[in-house]
Order: C-alpha cells, then sequence, then structure tokens
C-alpha cells in the first residue's frame, strides 16, 4: 500500500460514518446516500494528491457531495419520477430517549425545496457558520442568510403542534 492510500483509508476510516449521515441528510434516502457518499469519496480519491491542506478534506468532500446531490437532480431520470397521493411503508428507526421526535422533525426537513434542504443541514445538523455554509454550497452569505430564514419560516408552518416543545411542556 502507497503513502497516499494509507493516508486516504485512514481518512476514510475516521470520517465514513459522518460523512454518511451528512449524504443521508441531503438525500433523505439510506441508499441514495451511499451512493452520492461512494460517487464522491471516488473524486476525492481522485483528487487525493491536490488537497494540500488537510485540514479543509471534510469541506472539499461536503462541496463534492452538495455538488453531486444537485446534479442527480438534473439529470432526466430523476424528472421522470412523481409524487404519489400514499407514501410506501418505510421502516424509521426512532430512537429511545427523543420519543421519535427527531424522526418526525426529519420528516417535516424532509419537505423541504433541495436547496434550502441543503442549507439547513450543513447549518444546523452540520453546525457549519454562515460562511462555511457559503463556501460549500457555492453562494454568498447573504443567500445562506435568506434561504435560511425562508427555510425555517416554512418548517414553523408545517411543523405540527405536537412537535412544538412549548406545547409539549403543556401537556406534562
Amino acid at each position: 500500500m502507497t503513502e497516499r492510500d494509507a493516508d486516504f483509508t485512514a481518512y476514510l476510516e475516521a470520517r465514513q460514518g459522518r460523512l454518511l449521515r451528512t449524504a443521508y441528510l441531503l438525500t433523505g434516502d439510506q441508499h441514495q446516500a451511499e451512493d452520492l457518499l461512494q460517487t464522491s469519496l471516488a473524486k476525492l480519491y481522485l483528487a487525493w494528491d491536490k488537497v494540500r491542506d488537510r485540514g479543509s478534506v471534510d469541506a472539499y468532500v461536503r462541496r463534492i457531495m452538495v455538488n453531486e446531490n444537485n446534479s442527480l437532480w438534473r439529470r432526466g431520470w430523476k424528472r421522470r419520477e412523481s409524487p404519489t397521493e400514499v407514501v410506501p411503508e418505510g421502516n424509521p428507526v426512532h430512537d429511545a430517549y427523543d420519543e421519535g421526535l427527531g424522526a418526525a422533525v426529519w420528516a417535516v426537513v424532509q419537505t423541504l425545496p433541495r436547496k434550502a434542504r441543503a442549507v439547513v443541514v450543513l447549518r444546523y445538523y452540520e453546525q457549519l457558520s454562515e460562511a462555511e455554509t457559503a463556501d460549500v454550497l457555492g453562494i454568498s452569505v447573504g443567500t445562506v442568510k435568506s434561504q435560511t430564514s425562508r427555510a425555517l419560516a416554512a418548517l414553523r408552518e408545517r411543523t405540527p403542534a405536537d412537535l412544538n416543545p412549548i406545547h409539549r411542556e403543556e401537556e406534562r
């Protein structure tokens, strides 16, 4: 194994779980997330020697994932998909300690358009700053702020009353 491959493997072992989580948050589907991550990591591997600042590898991979996710939506086969009235049954996983609240909130986040969801994922799930989010998405900080504001307003409108923390406290 070359030193290059060893470096890449070490990075992959340390970061793969977190990157898969980010991919899932961007796509909203486990299988699509795995595909997105695999494609992104292949592109990272090809460019591994070009990434001089090893501290910025995460940002570089997030940028690849966002770009790949956006380009997937531009492909023709995606446009042939159509929404249905009845959503097929899934196998949701609910964390016991949050009584399913996290999954319920995530279901509401998934209703956002993909660009707004990307901003919310990077800002609140990945906890990036406005500047870091703007850099990853290739947009201005002002656009991040306006997209965030609109996304949060949409989430407030779409969030059922039983998910509101104030309402939940009143029930107890």
